[in-house]
C-alpha cells in the first residue's frame, strides 16, 4: 500500500498502490564511466511517515510523570528507519521495524494520556501543533511548483485550486503536478510527488486525533471488539473484498491498517496490557504476526517484502509487533547504560519529529546534485573515478542526509515551538540546563 502518494515516473496521475519512483535524481541511468551520470538509484518510497509532535509533559517529580525514554527511544528509532527506507528501498526492513504501526501506537498512548482533559481543548491543540509546520513545508513546496510552472487550476479546474486546501488543513489529498520541470534540471520530473509524500500521514493523524474520544470510550465500555475492529476492517477493506474508489477509500484504508495500533496505544496507557500474562499476549501476538507474514507470501508485489503494499500483512505484523513492543515496555525515565549516549540526539529528534518527517524526502532529493558535484573533481574524471562515485552514491546520499536534516532542523525546526506556544529553540537536545533542573534525559519535549 502506498497511501496513494507514489512516485511512479508515468506521465499520468495513477494514485492506486504501486511502487515508488526514483529519488529526484537529476540523472537515472547507469555510469558509462565518462559521462559521470550517477547509477540508477533505489526506488524511494513515500508511504510512511513519522510522528505528530505532542505536548511536552513536565520533568518526573513526585506524583507527576514524566517523559517515558522508553517510548522516545522507540519514535528516534523509527524516524531513522523511515528515513533510511526511504534511501535505499529496502522492503526487508518494513519487516524488522514496522516503523508506521509503533508510532501510530505511540501517538494513540499519548492521547488517551491527554484526553483526561476536555476533548475539545486536547483536539484543538493537537491541530494547532500539527498545522504551522505544515504550513512552513506547504509555504517552500508550493512556491518551487508555481516557479516552476504548475497551474492547478488550469489542470483540473476548480477542483484543482479547492484541492489547495489540504495544504492548510490536510483532510484530504493535497494535489501535485506528476511530472514537472526538465529531466536536465536539478531535480528529477517526479520531484513534487516524492515532496509531498508525507502529507499523506498528517491526513491519517489528523482522522485519528478527531475520532480518538470517541474511540477511547468505546474502548473502555467494551476493549477487545474496539481492538480488534480494525483488524476485521482491514480484512474487508483492504484485501479487495470491498473496493472503495478514490481518496475516501485510501483514506479508510490507513485508518483501519493503522487503528489496532493507535487502540493498542489506548491499552498501554490505560495498563491493560500489563494485566495480561506476558506469555499469553506474546504468544498471541506471536500467531497474528505469523498470519501477516503468510498473507504477504501469497499476495507479494512489485516490491517483494515491502508491507506497505500488503494492507492486511502490515496491519496484523505491526499489530502483533506493536504488543511485544509494549508489553516488555520497561518505562525508563532516564535512557540506561551505552544508550545514554545517545539521550541528546532522542531528545532532539522528539523535538522536532514533525520537521524531520516532513522535510526528509525533499532533503534526500537535494543530496543528489551535491554528490554529482564529485564527478567534477579533477581526480574523478578518469572512468576509475567515475565508476567509483558510481557504486557508492547511495553511501554518499546517506552520510550528507543527516547534516542536512540537522540544518533543517536549524532553519525550520523553530515552528514546532510556535505552534507549541514556546520560545523558540534552534537545537532543543536538552543540553542547555540551568544548575539545579532535572538532566537532560528528562527534558520535555514534543514527539
Amino acid at each position: 500500500m502506498t497511501h496513494g502518494y507514489t512516485t511512479d515516473t508515468g506521465t499520468g496521475p495513477d494514485p492506486s498502490p504501486g511502487p515508488a519512483g526514483p529519488y529526484g535524481t537529476a540523472h537515472t541511468g547507469e555510469t558509462d564511466g565518462t559521462s559521470g551520470m550517477p547509477p540508477d538509484l533505489p526506488r524511494q518510497r513515500t508511504t510512511e511517515p513519522a510522528p505528530a509532535a505532542h505536548p511536552a509533559t513536565p520533568a518526573a517529580t513526585p506524583g507527576k510523570p514524566g517523559r517515558d525514554r522508553y517510548l522516545d527511544l522507540l519514535r528516534s528509532i523509527a524516524l531513522v528507519r523511515v528515513v533510511i527506507y526511504h534511501l535505499f528501498g529496502w522492503a526487508w526492513i518494513t519487516v524488522l521495524f514496522p516503523s508506521m504501526g509503533v508510532m501510530f501506537a505511540l501517538a494513540g498512548s499519548l492521547m488517551a494520556r491527554s484526553l483526561k482533559r476536555p476533548a475539545g481543548s486536547v483536539i484543538r491543540s493537537r491541530i494547532r501543533r500539527l498545522l504551522p509546520p505544515m504550513w512552513a513545508f506547504a509555504a517552500v513546496v508550493l512556491t518551487m511548483m508555481f516557479v516552476n510552472g504548475w497551474n492547478p487550476g488550469k489542470e483540473d479546474g476548480i477542483w484543482g485550486l479547492i484541492g489547495l486546501v489540504n495544504y492548510i488543513v490536510p483532510i484530504g489529498a493535497p494535489p501535485y503536478p506528476w511530472e514537472l520541470g526538465s529531466p536536465s534540471g536539478l531535480l528529477d520530473v517526479t520531484w513534487a510527488v516524492q515532496a509531498a509524500g508525507p502529507l499523506w500521514y498528517l491526513r491519517a493523524y489528523l482522522w485519528f486525533v478527531i475520532a480518538s474520544p470517541l474511540l477511547l470510550w468505546a474502548f473502555r465500555r467494551a476493549p477487545w471488539p474496539t481492538l480488534l475492529a480494525p483488524l476485521v476492517l482491514t480484512a474487508i477493506v483492504g484485501t479487495g473484498l470491498v473496493t472503495i474508489p478514490g481518496e475516501t477509500g485510501r483514506a479508510i484504508t490507513d485508518f483501519a491498517v493503522y487503528g489496532g495500533c493507535w487502540v493498542l496505544g489506548f491499552a498501554h496507557n490505560d495498563g491493560m496490557l500489563k494485566k495480561i500474562p506476558r506469555y499469553v499476549s506474546v504468544s498471541c501476538a506471536s500467531l497474528v504476526m505469523a498470519f501477516g507474514l503468510w498473507w504477504a507470501s501469497g499476495h507479494l508485489g512489485a516490491d517483494g517484502w515491502d508491507l506497505n503494499d500488503i494492507p492486511l500483512a502490515q496491519a496484523t505484523w505491526s499489530f502483533g509487533f506493536v504488543v511485544i513492543l509494549l508489553q516488555y515496555s520497561p518505562s525508563w525515565r532516564e535512557l540506561p547504560g551505552r544508550l545514554a549516549q545517545w539521550d541528546k540526539l532522542v531528545t532532539l529528534s522528539n523535538n522536532r519529529a514533525v520537521t524531520i518527517y516532513l522535510w526528509h524526502n525533499m532533503l534526500i532529493m537535494a543530496t543528489v546534485p551535491i554528490v554529482d558535484l564529485l564527478y567534477r573533481l579533477p581526480f574523478m574524471q578518469s572512468e576509475r573515478g567515475a565508476e567509483a562515485i558510481s557504486s557508492t552514491y547511495t553511501l554518499w546520499m546517506f552520510a550528507l542526509i543527516w547534516p542536512l536534516i540537522g540544518l533543517a532542523v536549524l532553519a525550520v525546526g523553530w515552528v514546532e515551538d510556535l505552534a507549541a506556544k514556546r520560545s523558540p529553540r534552534l537545537w532543543p537536545n536538552g543540553a542547555k540546563r540551568s544548575a539545579g533542573r532535572q538532566p537532560a534525559s528528562r527534558a520535555a519535549h514534543g514527539g
